[in-house]
């Protein structure tokens, strides 16, 4: 007897009464309406075979988990249109099949029949993987920011990515490389602030034999590493004066100037920059060359941090839990409600990375299958007295919810008080409102405001 357990994510009961229809002989299927849901069962239950509907961004997080695995488990996705961007773009996120609504009876239980027979992991697909993929999340806010990455990626512009600490920025970059014509070259990475001021611009530009005391031989510079691919400077802020203004003639003219070198040479490469730091701020203390701002600036992705986005805490701790499990064989195989409620009130300064590290954490230390509140070190159990706690005991708390408002009018209202304010610059507003102008752009279009 050949028992199959499946797994349905899905909000619609007519897929749901379909699938039962359909089901091969002693097959039980689990179903969950969420993805945070469904990621949950199939750490549990260990599914032959998953399907699920939605979107292809919001569809990634099961997919990047399906990469984690060790045994590869097919995935049925279903869309809501007939799309060919949105069926190459599931395929390409790891989807074994794809099909849309409505679905005829037997177009599923033909589906469903050839990847119970023969099952087909992401690996194995010929078309080429998302890079974007390993950036787990299921909210809007990232979904956008994937977006606006995937189209630039495709162009040559000067990319300046912004973020706190820990959000995921050389991620960002990475992907950018992998999707964009030069993901045949080399990426090359610099951290600006891991290297003393004196060295930096030997690392960047390279030098001659001679050019100082230990230059005992010529050494190529990150510049010219990279030729034909993407340079990731990290910490773009941290660059010292006199690097600024050699890096600023690179991005007007492409040549470069080794040290104890009397000639100039071309270099074919593209910039991505990266700050945790207010460029602006630095501008204004004399810190930062403003010439050079513009030209890193041609597009800016600001990626938020994890505080904005709680509903990518549980995909991302999932996936972090399934690759402990390769690793260590981690016995832990969910987190309580109770004890997600705890994370996702948590402020987290470091963002993913201190997710990363409390994961980590959780792994040593927690001897259950099931991680509760008491498991959690005590830095992610302190409420952040900034953001959780009111400066009087005796003063009522504002609630928005009193305007009666709903979420669609707040936000509108919101936009339309940042431009009236800016007269209408949107350059400003975005500031004032802190998102980037494309942000601020796409939800102006969402809300038609002018």
């Amino acid at each position: 007897m050949n028992l199959q357990n499946f797994l349905l994510i899905s909000k619609d009961p007519e897929t749901i009464r379909l699938l039962e229809a359909v089901m091969p002989p002693h097959t039980t299927v689990q179903t969950a309406s969420t993805i945070s849901e469904g990621l949950r069962l199939w750490q549990e239950t260990s599914p032959t075979l998953v399907i699920c509907e939605g979107s292809p961004y919001g569809l990634a997080p099961l997919f990047e988990y399906a990469r984690q695995t060790p045994v590869p488990t097919p995935v049925l996705a279903i869309g809501e249109r007939h799309s060919v961007k949105d069926a190459v773009e599931i395929m390409r996120v790891g989807a074994s099949d794809y099909l849309t609504k409505p679905i005829l009876r037997e177009e599923l239980r033909a589906a469903v029949a050839r990847l119970v027979r023969h099952p087909v992991s992401a690996a194995s697909s010929d078309l080429p993987r998302d890079r974007f993929a390993p950036i787990i999340s299921i909210s809007p806010q990232m979904h956008l920011i994937k977006h606006l990455a995937k189209e630039v990626a495709l162009t040559d512009a000067t990319v300046l990515i912004t973020g706190e600490s820990g959000t995921g920025k050389e991620l960002f970059a990475q992907a950018i490389h992998a999707t964009s014509p030069r993901a045949n070259g080399p990426l090359i990475a610099l951290n600006c602030a891991g290297i003393p001021e004196n060295l930096l611009e030997a690392e960047l530009f390279g030098y001659q034999q001679g050019a100082f005391t230990d230059a005992k031989h010529a050494k190529s510079g990150r510049f010219q590493m990279a030729e034909g691919g993407t340079l990731f400077l990290d910490e773009i802020g941290e660059m010292s004066s006199a690097a600024q203004a050699k890096l600023l003639r690179v991005l007007e003219d492409h040549m470069i100037d080794p040290l104890g070198d009397t000639r100039s040479h071309k270099v074919n490469i593209r910039v991505v920059a990266a700050t945790n730091e207010d460029l602006l701020a630095h501008i204004k203390a004399g810190r930062f060359r403003l010439d050079l701002y513009y030209r890193l600036n041609v597009y800016q992705l600001r990626i938020p941090p994890l505080r904005e986005r709680p509903d990518d805490i549980e995909p991302i701790l999932r996936v972090f839990l399934e690759r402990a499990r390769q690793k260590r064989g981690c016995r832990i195989k969910t987190i309580a409600p109770v004890a997600l409620a705890v994370l996702q009130r948590h402020d987290w300064p470091g963002n993913v990375r201190e997710l990363h590290n409390v994961v980590e954490w959780l792994t040593i230390t927690c001897k259950e299958d099931i991680i509760q509140p008491h498991h959690l070190p005590a830095s992610v159990q302190t409420i952040s007295a900034t953001n959780h706690s009111s400066p009087s005991s005796h003063e009522p708390n504002l609630s928005l919810l009193t305007f009666g408002l709903s979420f669609h009018e707040m936000e509108k209202k919101l936009l339309e008080e940042a431009l009236h304010k800016t007269s209408g610059n949107v350059s400003e507003a975005s500031r004032l409102l802190k998102m980037t102008r494309n942000t601020l752009r796409y939800r102006m279009a969402k809300h038609h405001i002018q």
